[in-house]
């Protein structure tokens, strides 16, 4: 039994598109992910990591309603199993295929969890999903700011964006329990703050405050507060589809993934403006707002920054980062992992994808020739250090990992019955976090 703390890193399958839906913006593509996975999950194990954000990617995988091309999918999460990596599968990561058109289509909640179900029957050694990656950020970009997919910039979009996205994730969810009753979902979702910056900028500032709760809110089933009501209802959610939202009881099954950047808080002037205010609560107030709303077990599951001119501020954005989680865990907040993301360098993340640059950002562990970082190599130390230490030494649950390898054992001796009661709950003694 391996201490499961759930140290990770994630290669990104974003694939939005822009140009009114002329242009994809593949991730994988533009990482050369596709011609060097191999040395990518080598670098993985290099580091000590376990643990990997990962999913086939959605746009040449799924084909059509009941069509799918598995053949990339099969390599690589056979080649997972056979290094025993626990990947936390990302089956929806901004973009959607180009039958499917975009997050407007009322019809993909109920197809998106046919190709989970599809997924969860493929690969059924597979535990760790986030279905759909960052819900509020993926609806606000798309529908809210224009720039991605719909490229709408209206209240009704966004809201309609938001009860598919949600949705889609919620019957996902359900799909897999119904081949992988004991599967765990780690809901990846940006953890934002808006700063008011005068006295009338307050009343902006609040109800910005209370939209960043709404993907969450509708994914576990939380009654939103009644301006939010007001919102979702004028923008065209019915009550019914509002009470679908209600009536799941999913909650048990998930673990609460906060991502947190340097962009991640906003100063908000009064006429509803907004700019980046940088990093001013940082990663350990805002998780702590998040947890007290929901009150689930939390996983950092998101974060870099640029490796600027003197080659170690990722290094120090790195220690800070950590040193949030260790004074979470330290208060009591029953956080099981972290995340750097992603394993290489990106590209045009400078422009958030909307533009077609081929800019290489120096925000990975390795950089797109697979030559490791200073913080990579800061990572890897981190690990070492702390892996053995945190499962002794921190509040914490018991989350039942079953590794790859040890799956079919797993099966024969009949385990699979759904995730633990105490799972998403606060333990009020320290437990020692194993992996299966």
């Amino acid at each position: 039994m391996r201490p499961a703390f759930m140290f990770a890193t994630g290669i990104e399958n974003s694939c939005p598109t822009i140009k009114g839906g002329r242009t994809r913006r593949d991730e994988m593509d533009a990482c050369r992910h596709y011609a060097r996975w191999k040395e990518d999950f080598d670098r993985v194990q290099e580091l000590g990591l376990w643990f990997l954000r990962y999913g086939p990617p959605i746009h040449r995988t799924w084909l059509g309603a009941g069509h799918y091309d598995w053949s990339f999918a099969d390599t690589t999460f056979g080649d997972l199993a056979a290094r025993d990596i626990v990947p936390i599968v990302d089956l929806c990561h901004f973009g959607v295929p180009d039958w499917i058109g975009d997050f407007q289509n009322p019809d993909l909640p109920a197809l998106f969890a046919g190709y989970a179900g599809a997924f969860a029957q493929r690969f059924p050694w597979v535990q760790l999903y986030t279905p759909v990656n960052e819900m509020f950020v993926c609806a606000l970009f798309s529908a809210s700011y224009g720039w991605w997919n719909e490229q709408l910039r209206s209240d009704r979009g966004f809201v309609t964006a938001l009860k598919h996205i949600v949705k889609a994730n919620v019957l996902a969810m359900r799909a897999i329990l119904g081949v992988r009753p004991d599967a765990l979902f780690i809901q990846s979702e940006s953890s934002e703050y808006f700063h008011a910056d005068n006295p009338r900028a307050i009343g902006p500032a609040e109800v910005l405050n209370a939209r960043r709760f709404l993907s969450l809110d509708l994914n576990y089933g939380r009654r939103v507060d009644s301006e939010m009501y007001e919102y979702l209802l004028d923008n065209g959610m019915t009550r019914e589809e509002y009470h679908f939202f209600l009536g799941q009881r999913l909650k048990h099954h998930c673990i609460m993934g906060n991502d947190y950047y340097v962009t991640n808080e906003h100063r908000v002037w009064e006429d509803g403006r907004t700019a980046a205010a940088g990093e001013v609560f940082g990663y350990d107030e805002l998780t702590r707002q998040y947890y007290e709303r929901y009150r689930l077990p939390v996983m950092h599951t998101e974060t870099n920054i640029a490796q600027g001119p003197g080659g170690d501020e990722a290094v120090y954005w790195l220690w800070k980062e950590w040193a949030n989680v260790l004074r979470l865990r330290n208060n009591g907040v029953p956080i099981l992992g972290f995340t750097w993301y992603s394993l290489t360098d990106q590209v045009d993340w400078d422009t958030a994808l909307r533009e077609l640059n081929g800019r290489v950002n120096a925000l990975g562990l390795y950089d797109l020739d697979r030559k490791i970082r200073p913080v990579g190599q800061a990572y890897r130390k981190l690990i070492a250090d702390w892996r053995e230490v945190l499962p002794t030494q921190s509040v914490c649950l018991q989350v039942p990992v079953v590794r790859p390898q040890r799956y079919a054992e797993f099966c024969a001796t009949g385990q699979r019955t759904g995730a633990p009661a105490g799972l998403a709950r606060t333990p009020t003694e320290p437990h020692n976090l194993q992996g299966g």
